[in-house]
């Protein structure tokens, strides 16, 4: 997306039918910078293998030669599982706002589709830096664009692709962790986050209903015209520091979300 793509989007005279534009476009960005991640980690083992050191392409990109290391790992994913046979049907269920004990589980999402009965899988998508679009990098309190910590990976429900979760991290606070590290965090994410000395004081959670995007629709296979459910959650330190931002991309047709009262809040 260049800034004459964003000019054209800018232009579009319905506030509302600008803002969507604006929101697939920054989605669909998403796709391109993995694309380019990939295409960034061949240049680097080309690079190395010209006989160049960590060290000089560190220099040359403006990064630490361990960022570089981190950049030649790339994501760490196992090899996909064969297509679901078409027509395959399944529906996961989603509480908002989450169980704390479910939360704080190793997997939110493997906790919640076993107690469903259904077969739950993930697998890594992305681990690494990219720049920030508009809505996590209000959530994390940084510019657009800035580089941001992304750790993206698909669910699977009975072989079925399901869900699409990223956790964002302000690089500032987390790149030098093993949050920023390939593979799966253990024994969890969130035991990780609290090692590192945060306490969790609050969290925002935003459902948002749209059309997917190219990569969205892609990824989790969907029909034709199918939209997504996206799920916003903003978690926040006792000091109100930005810690963990989560956006879940659920299959609209795949899910069903069970809103729970506040406790002691219940009316007709």
């Amino acid at each position: 997306m260049d800034l004459r793509t964003l000019r054209d989007l800018s232009a579009i005279a319905d506030p509302i039918d600008r803002a969507q534009a604006l929101s697939r476009a920054m989605t669909e960005q998403q796709g391109l910078t993995e694309e380019a991640a990939r295409m960034r980690r061949g240049a680097i083992a080309e690079a190395r293998e010209a006989g160049h050191t960590l060290e000089e392409i560190a220099k040359a990109l403006g990064v630490s030669p361990g960022r570089i290391s981190q950049m030649r790992k790339g994501p760490t994913a196992k090899a996909p599982e064969p297509p679901a046979k078409k027509g395959t049907r399944v529906i996961v269920q989603r509480a908002l706002p989450t169980d704390p004990a479910t939360r704080g589980s190793v997997s939110l999402f493997l906790v919640e589709a076993e107690r469903q009965g259904i077969t739950p899988d993930r697998r890594m998508l992305y681990i690494g830096p990219e720049p920030a679009s508009e809505h996590v990098a209000a959530c994390l309190r940084v510019e657009p664009g800035d580089e941001i910590i992304a750790r993206r990976k698909m669910m699977t429900a009975n072989d079925v692709p399901v869900r699409i979760a990223t956790s964002y991290f302000r690089a500032d606070l987390f790149a030098s962790t093993r949050i920023a590290e390939p593979e799966f965090v253990k024994p969890s994410l969130q035991a990780a986050i609290v090692a590192l000395g945060y306490a969790f004081g609050h969290a925002e959670e935003t459902l948002t209903s749209r059309p997917a995007t190219r990569f969205e629709a892609e990824t989790l296979e969907l029909e034709p015209g199918e939209w997504v459910v996206q799920v916003l959650r903003a978690s926040y330190s006792t000091e109100g520091t930005p810690v963990h931002i989560l956006e879940t991309i659920c299959a609209s047709t795949r899910h069903i979300f069970t809103i729970g009262q506040v406790g002691g809040m219940d009316e007709f």
